[in-house]
């Protein structure tokens, strides 16, 4: 499993659509967004772990899928910082 970060955009107009394209995957797919629409950021935030990026995109509603922004994650040590710093 692998972490990613989903910013799904769409805007004022097509929110209940997005809102419920996300929700008849089901609650649990409801649940794994953060919503900034209400603050008029018309944008759905989520953090999931998934198999790959494909299984995050998924998630998104079909018509935003496109334009979606999907990012692996991951943390560094400090180990790993120190032997950034020695090759460079």
């Amino acid at each position: 499993m692998s972490r990613y970060l989903i910013q799904s955009s769409h805007a004022k107009e097509e929110c209940l659509k997005a809102l419920d394209e996300v929700l008849a995957k089901g609650a649990s797919a409801l649940n794994k967004f953060e919503w900034g629409c209400v603050a008029g950021d018309h944008t759905g935030y989520a953090i999931v772990d998934v198999e790959n990026e494909g299984k995050a995109r998924e998630l998104v509603p079909a018509f935003l899928r496109g334009k979606a922004r999907v990012v692996q994650l991951g943390k560094f040590s400090p180990e790993q910082i120190r032997s950034f710093h020695k090759a460079a």
